[in-house]
């Protein structure tokens, strides 16, 4: 047998103003999208914000619904919206951020399964990582370099390439 060590960097700020202006910017913008959550069973409101490397912004907010669990992350929206709108264009870094009852969360806020999944979807797809900002606890930003430091051994397309 055979151990091994998986590690990931996790960039820790101290709050958004130690981020630099770019990322303060989208980490805002993600708090924006949390206005257009329709979340009335959770009451957990999730905003994301894409930045593109053609200078676009892409929002999106979850979307829940009375049928579970047929609503949609945050972060998924905002990954249908820019492969729709902007199909040549890569995703560069994505900021998150979610209200609880109308309070900022004051916890961790990584992706879920589902939604780092997809984002390495959209890694695999753009050939190039995407940063990952969320909230950290109290009041702290976490920021990864790719989604591998949040999904490691991720499943993609070439697990189903035959070889």
């Amino acid at each position: 047998m055979k151990k091994i060590i998986i590690e990931s960097l996790i960039e820790v700020y101290d709050s958004v103003v130690d981020l630099g202006a770019e990322d303060q910017a989208l980490f805002q913008h993600a708090r924006d999208a949390t206005n257009a959550s329709h979340s009335p069973y959770s009451s957990f409101a999730v905003g994301a914000a894409l930045r593109l490397d053609n200078g676009q912004i892409i929002l999106g907010s979850n979307q829940e619904n009375a049928s579970f669990p047929a609503g949609i992350c945050a972060e998924r929206v905002a990954l249908s919206a820019a492969s729709s709108l902007h199909p040549n264009s890569k995703v560069l870094a994505v900021a998150v951020s979610a209200r609880s009852n109308g309070a900022w969360v004051q916890k961790a806020t990584p992706p879920c399964g589902v939604c780092r999944q997809s984002i390495k979807e959209y890694e695999y797809r753009g050939n190039h990582p995407i940063e990952i900002l969320f909230p950290g606890t109290d009041g702290k930003i976490l920021k990864v370099k790719s989604i591998e430091a949040l999904l490691p051994l991720s499943f993609n397309a070439d697990n189903l390439l035959k070889r």
